[in-house]
C-alpha cells in the first residue's frame, strides 16, 4: 500500500521531528501541511549573533512578553474563577464562553508576537461555528472549543516562563556589555571619583583589617572585558533557548 507524503511526515518520532538549536521543526522550511507552522528567517549563528537584529528581537519578546503574560494571566484566573462561581445559575455558561473567545483574542496577539519577534509564522485554529443558530447554540460551540481552552492553558502556564525568560535575558545582556565595555570608561572612576578603578568589594574582618579590590591594572581591565565578551556570546544562546519555549508553546497551544 502507498504511503502519502502526509504518513511519512507523521512517521518522524518527536525527537527527529524537532531542533532544539534553532527551535523549530527541521522540515518547516519544505512543510507541505496545510497550515503548518513555518519560520520566516534563519537564526544568525557564531560571533555574529549579539550583534544581529535577529537577536535584539528574540531580546525585545522576551522583555515584552511579562506584561502580556501578566494581563493574559490576571484575565484568564479571573473569568475563570467568575464562571465556576457562578457556573450553578445561568451566567456562568456565558462567562466561561467569554473566557474562550478573550482567550483566542490573546492568543492571536501571541502568534503576532511570535511571528513578528521570533520569525515562527504560527497559523490559528480554524474559527468556532456553532452547529446551529441562536444563543445558546453559540454559548456551547464556545465551551466546547478546544483551541479556546489551549490558549487559555496558554495564558496560565507560561507567566512563570516569562518572568524567568525576562529575568535571565535582561540579567545577561546588561552585565555582559557592562564588563565588556569596561575599558572604555574606566578612566572616569580615577577621574570623577577617588577610585582608582572599578571598586569590587571593601569590607573590614573581624580583626579590623580593610579589604579593599579594584579593577585598575592593564591585566585586571583585560580580565573584566574577557568575562564580559563570554557573556555577550552566550547571551545570544540563552535567549534562544528561552524563546524556542515559547515557540514550542504557540506551535502547540495557539496553532491549528
Amino acid at each position: 500500500m502507498q504511503r502519502s507524503e502526509y504518513d511519512a511526515y507523521d512517521a518522524y518520532d518527536a525527537y527527529d521531528a524537532y531542533d532544539g538549536h534553532t527551535g523549530y521543526a527541521k522540515d518547516d522550511a519544505g512543510d507541505r501541511r496545510p497550515g503548518g507552522a513555518r519560520r520566516t528567517e534563519e537564526p544568525p549563528y557564531g560571533w555574529r549573533a549579539p550583534f544581529t537584529s535577529y537577536f535584539y528581537r528574540e531580546v525585545g519578546f522576551a522583555l515584552t512578553g511579562l506584561p502580556v503574560a501578566v494581563l493574559g494571566f490576571t484575565v484568564a484566573v479571573t473569568m475563570f474563577s467568575l464562571g465556576l462561581g457562578t457556573f450553578v445559575t445561568v451566567l456562568g455558561l456565558p462567562v466561561l464562553a467569554a473566557l474562550t473567545t478573550t482567550a483566542r483574542g490573546f492568543g492571536r496577539l501571541e502568534r503576532a508576537r511570535v511571528r513578528g519577534l521570533l520569525a515562527l509564522d504560527v497559523p490559528g485554529p480554524a474559527p468556532v461555528r456553532p452547529s446551529r443558530p441562536g444563543f445558546w447554540a453559540a454559548i456551547t460551540a464556545r465551551l466546547a472549543d478546544a483551541a479556546g481552552w489551549k490558549a487559555v492553558l496558554h495564558q496560565v502556564v507560561m507567566l512563570p516562563w516569562a518572568i524567568l525568560s525576562m529575568t535571565l535575558s535582561l540579567v545577561f545582556l546588561c552585565v555582559g556589555w557592562t564588563l565588556a565595555l569596561y575599558p572604555v570608561y574606566h578612566w572616569v572612576f580615577p577621574r570623577y571619583t577617588d577610585w582608582p578603578g572599578y571598586r569590587v568589594f571593601d569590607y573590614t574582618d573581624g580583626s579590623g583589617v580593610q579589604h579593599v579590590y579594584y579593577v585598575e591594572s592593564p591585566l585586571q581591565i583585560a580580565g573584566v572585558c574577557l568575562i564580559g565578551l563570554f557573556f555577550v556570546f552566550v547571551t545570544p544562546q540563552l535567549v534562544r533557548g528561552l524563546t524556542n519555549v515559547n515557540r514550542l508553546a504557540a506551535r502547540g497551544l495557539l496553532g491549528r
